[in-house]
């Protein structure tokens, strides 16, 4: 197998893994937005995160579902311009049997990651066509 080959099945392999995480946060998202549950809830902490790119900070959002239970949430995206500062309140959707599947009703919370992770598919899927076009 030649290096042309291995890297087209390796540029695949990874956007179709990835292609297939955005369809799913993709199907998460819809259900929240049909049939999500919404309440309002309160950044209650935000905890350091060290990762590659150095240490982050993350929001803890805390919210009660419809049963009465305290839920703790960190929202998925993070990153620039995405915290959210100690004390706010926030609107909240969750998925009444699995409150745990909460995000954060904004745009940038509810899409973010779909985004880019479709992103991130459509990069690895250009690069296995471009190797294709060139080799």
């Amino acid at each position: 197998m030649s290096k042309e080959s291995i890297g087209i099945v390796l540029c695949v392999l990874a956007g179709v893994m990835i292609l297939s995480a955005t369809l799913r946060d993709a199907v998460v998202v819809r259900r929240l937005r049909r049939h999500g549950m919404r309440t309002c809830g309160v950044v209650v902490d935000n905890v350091r995160v060290n990762d590659g790119d150095g240490p982050s900070w993350v929001p803890v959002i805390a919210f009660t579902d419809r049963m009465g239970h305290r839920v703790e949430f960190s929202p998925q995206i993070r990153g620039t311009g995405m915290g959210l500062p100690t004390g706010r309140q926030v609107q909240v959707v969750y998925l009444a049997d699995n409150p745990q599947v909460a995000r954060v009703l904004m745009w940038r919370h509810m899409t973010g990651a779909t985004l880019f992770l479709a992103f991130g598919a459509a990069l690895f899927l250009s690069a296995a066509g471009l190797i294709i076009l060139v080799g």
